[in-house]
């Protein structure tokens, strides 16, 4: 636990008129939740009668706010709809003069940016706690924010990528845009510019996870507070860590002149998807959408502009048990939603890329990830079973030595605990004279599941795996 200091920096990302108390606003305070090194408070929301394995959505309120201030933005009435818990993490005045949370480190001390440390790991507790009191499920756990509390979102998403599904940054800045200060206000407006692979590093430099959160970026067009250049780095950042590029998939004009929805998909399924809200400024967009009416309510820092973003991060998170094709989560392609909140696994071949020319021993590397929880995946080449792996992140080695020159096929197919299963196919090339002689019979490929599971238990890999994540930027 590091030193806290009774004043913090001053980041304010907004000023808000703080709401009713929190026990006013039907929120209940946790007094003890295990480790705290942050020092923050802890409010929930259970609906009544909540079912064993129930989602868990955490609300990150924003400068001179509390958690009663977000109860706004309509969470806990989709609770009650939707049969999920809500956690309201809640700043102090003493860590932060304005009470917003320090996503740019505090004076110097950058704890708060390293998991398991400062508030980071007191919002963990927080989840822990939600987690064996309620009987929450571990795979269903995501995350939102606005302002200091959507900075504080990335800072999540980045450090504990194993913990969140699905994260929802509203009017916030891409992890690490700024470590101090002066830095800060600089990264709010009028933002900080770097290359994707650059952004993308710092996140898969927080921890040595390879699963990550899928990523819904809200921003207003007018925002002064947080320059819309913001949400166009938020991009790079987390197309870059998904292995995807900046160029949509998807495009779409909102309804009412409310603004433009873009989606950026890896093998099918949308891993960014941002919303840019015509002549909104720095605040939470709330508004009947379309025929459905909104849990939002309209005031100070909330804007009705004819769209309900509590409402399409939800579907995002896959919370409503739809897929309408506007930003609702599962995609299609190797996951996809079943109609009744139910999906079958993502899953995504992260390494070797599709098309890539590989040679000697070659490392694969396979995502996924389902709101059952994934039992494990298998991989084939060629036709030929690999074996299985049960433990994320999912790997094996390959000897591409012994296989024969030309083209080879990788199919991974993910089975959830329903016992539902994706699969996804990915093509490699081994050159002419560096693949296994004529005498090889059928250039079948000689090939050895990795049973560490970890980073820790891929020794025989060696150099060659080594390379393969230094090449694709992926941090150990």
């Amino acid at each position: 636990m590091h030193e806290r200091r009774v004043m913090r920096s001053s980041l304010v990302l907004a000023a808000l008129v703080v709401a009713s108390s929190a026990n006013a606003a039907g929120l209940v305070q946790v007094q003890s939740f295990g480790s705290n090194p942050g020092a923050l408070a802890m409010y929930e929301y259970i609906p009544s009668g909540l079912p064993s394995g129930s989602p868990l959505v955490v609300v990150l309120h924003g400068c001179t706010q509390s958690a009663s201030s977000m109860v706004e933005a309509g969470w806990n009435t989709l609770a009650d709809q939707y049969h999920f818990a809500v956690l309201y993490p809640q700043q102090q005045s003493a860590n932060n003069p304005v009470e917003c949370f320090n996503w740019a480190g505090e004076y110097g001390d950058t704890a708060n940016l390293t998991r398991g440390m400062g508030e980071n790991q007191s919002v963990i507790s927080m989840i822990d706690t939600e987690i064996s009191t309620h009987q929450i499920a571990t795979n269903k756990v995501y995350v939102v924010g606005f302002s200091a509390g959507a900075a504080m979102t990335a800072v999540l998403a980045a450090t504990w990528p194993d913990r969140f599904e699905a994260a929802a940054v509203m009017s916030g800045v891409a992890y690490k845009c700024a470590t101090s200060v002066s830095e800060a206000y600089s990264c709010q407006s009028p933002g900080v510019t770097k290359t994707p692979s650059v952004w993308g590093d710092l996140v898969r430099g927080a921890s040595s996870m390879t699963h990550w959160p899928r990523m819904q970026l809200w921003q207003g067009s007018s925002d002064s507070t947080v320059a819309p250049a913001n949400q166009v780095e938020l991009v790079k950042q987390w197309t870059n860590v998904w292995g995807g590029t900046q160029t949509a998939d998807e495009t779409e004009t909102l309804a009412n002149s409310a603004g433009t929805r873009n989606a950026y998909k890896v093998n099918g399924q949308i891993v960014v998807e941002t919303y840019t809200i015509s002549g909104m400024s720095h605040a939470v967009v709330v508004g009947t959408d379309g025929s459905t009416t909104c849990p939002g309510t309209a005031g100070s820092y909330f804007e009705d502009h004819k769209i309900c973003s509590t409402i399409r991060a939800a579907t995002f998170f896959g919370l409503t048990g739809t897929n309408n094709g506007n930003g609702s989560g599962s995609g299609s392609g190797s996951g996809s939603n079943n109609g009744n909140g139910s999906t079958t696994p993502f899953v995504s071949i992260i390494s070797p890329t599709n098309g890539e020319d590989v040679s000697g021993t070659v490392a694969v590397v396979v995502a996924a990830n389902d709101d059952a929880g994934v039992t494990n995946v298998e991989l084939s080449i060629d036709g030929v079973s690999v074996g299985t792996d049960a433990t994320a992140p999912y790997q094996f080695t390959w000897d591409a030595s012994a296989a024969m020159a030309g083209s080879h096929t990788l199919v991974a197919t993910a089975t959830d605990a329903a016992h539902a299963s994706a699969s996804v196919t990915s093509t490699v090339m081994i050159a002419a004279g560096s693949g296994a002689n004529a005498e090889t019979p059928h250039g079948l490929p000689s090939c050895s599941l990795n049973a560490g599971g970890a980073y820790g238990g891929l020794a025989p890999i060696g150099v060659a795996f080594i390379a393969i994540l230094r090449r694709r930027r992926q941090r150990r």
